[in-house]
């Protein structure tokens, strides 16, 4: 995951790929790039390459405050089968990648409760941000005081589909170190790899 200002935007680029023995059993190729207003942190744009599997789709999001909605164009790219979709948004949303850049500009003191809205290209989800504790987490790119913060839905389609824990640097910066995210078919366990500085 890397951020990089563009413009008066910042933009987020993340991807996931599968190694060694899981990309034998289950191929995982995805990349997720995101542009968020870095006052507001409202989400702008979102584009989405996944092939996981035999699933192989690309989708672009677009959030259009004035109207009031979040337009989705998706492509099945297997069937060519396309899709086409408005969905009602606040005044301000974020998404799911750029939700913890977010949370990151938050104070994060140990008891803190946050509510935000996140949209994905369906109905709009109610998200809530308890931080929990503060914690020492050691992952490949080295030990770290951490926050740890629960990030649950609270309504709509993902309401009980699944919690996420999130260790932010206990610092001024707030970088996420790692993630940990309980789905209803296993767990997925994202460490920090390295810090690379421009």
């Amino acid at each position: 995951m890397s951020l990089q200002a563009d413009g008066g935007e910042q933009h987020v680029i993340a991807t996931a790929v599968s190694s060694g023995v899981v990309n034998a059993l289950y191929r995982v190729n995805d990349r997720f790039e995101a542009s968020f207003n870095p006052r507001t942190f409202c989400s702008l744009r979102v584009s989405k390459h996944i092939e996981e599997g035999s699933h192989a789709r690309q989708s672009e999001l677009r959030f259009d405050y004035p109207r009031g909605k979040a337009v989705l164009d998706e492509k099945n790219l297997k069937t060519g089968e396309t899709k086409n979709a408005e969905n009602d948004i606040p005044a301000c949303v974020s998404d799911v990648v750029s939700g913890f850049y977010y949370l990151a500009s938050l104070p994060l003191q140990a008891g803190n409760f946050n509510t935000f809205q996140i949209n994905d290209g369906g109905k709009t989800t109610e998200v809530t941000a308890h931080v929990e504790a503060r914690e020492q987490v050691k992952v490949p790119a080295g030990a770290f005081q951490t926050v740890r913060v629960k990030v649950e839905a609270v309504s709509g389609a993902m309401k009980g589909k699944g919690t996420v824990w999130s260790w932010f640097t206990d610092d001024g910066n707030h970088t996420p170190v790692q993630m940990r995210s309980k789905l209803g078919w296993g767990t997925l366990l994202f460490r920090l790899q390295r810090v690379e500085k421009e």
